[in-house]
């Protein structure tokens, strides 16, 4: 796939995926943002800094699939590379991650324990499908250069170190 149309695919996948999953549909689930914020000490800060850590490693996780795979996060437009660079070097799933972040922040900036429980059933539904298509998927695209990649890098608790293989 060409630069271009990896960005630009990439760009649209970005807006249509984690922009419902984080960004229209806790805007529903929170009646259109119409709560009042937190008045917890310290909560309000934690939930804006959880929102902005996610934007950003969402962002720059999204840029790795177009820059680095030449392709998108899509499955219908996967990369022609595996992407292990970047924030991808510390965990495997640094945009599911991200995209919990986000709605977890937002939850502590509404005070809205709905907004955890969606949380806790979109990463139960990305843990099923990380596991039941994307793994095996990988592994049949991108074969020992995945499963050496898999067995380094952990899926979820991202290391302390990066990890410098491939």
């Amino acid at each position: 796939m060409r630069r271009p149309l990896a960005i630009a695919g990439t760009a649209v996948f970005l807006i249509i995926a984690p922009g419902i999953v984080a960004g229209v549909a806790p805007w529903l689930l929170t009646q259109r943002y119409g709560r009042p914020f937190s008045s917890a000490a310290g909560v309000l800060p934690l939930g804006v800094l959880l929102i902005a850590v996610g934007v950003g490693v969402l962002l720059h996780a999204f840029a790795r699939f177009a820059l680095e795979g030449s392709g998108t996060p899509a499955p219908v437009a996967p990369t022609e590379r595996l992407v292990v660079g970047g924030a991808y070097r510390y965990v495997r799933n640094p945009m599911y991650l991200a995209v919990l972040s986000i709605i977890l922040g937002q939850a502590l900036l509404f005070a809205s324990w709905t907004l955890v429980v969606y949380a806790a059933f979109a990463w139960a539904a990305t843990f099923a499908f990380v596991r039941l298509y994307e793994e095996p998927t990988l592994a049949r695209r991108y074969g020992d250069q995945y499963e050496a990649y898999r067995r380094a890098v952990p899926g979820w608790v991202p290391r302390l170190t990066p990890w410098r293989g491939a």
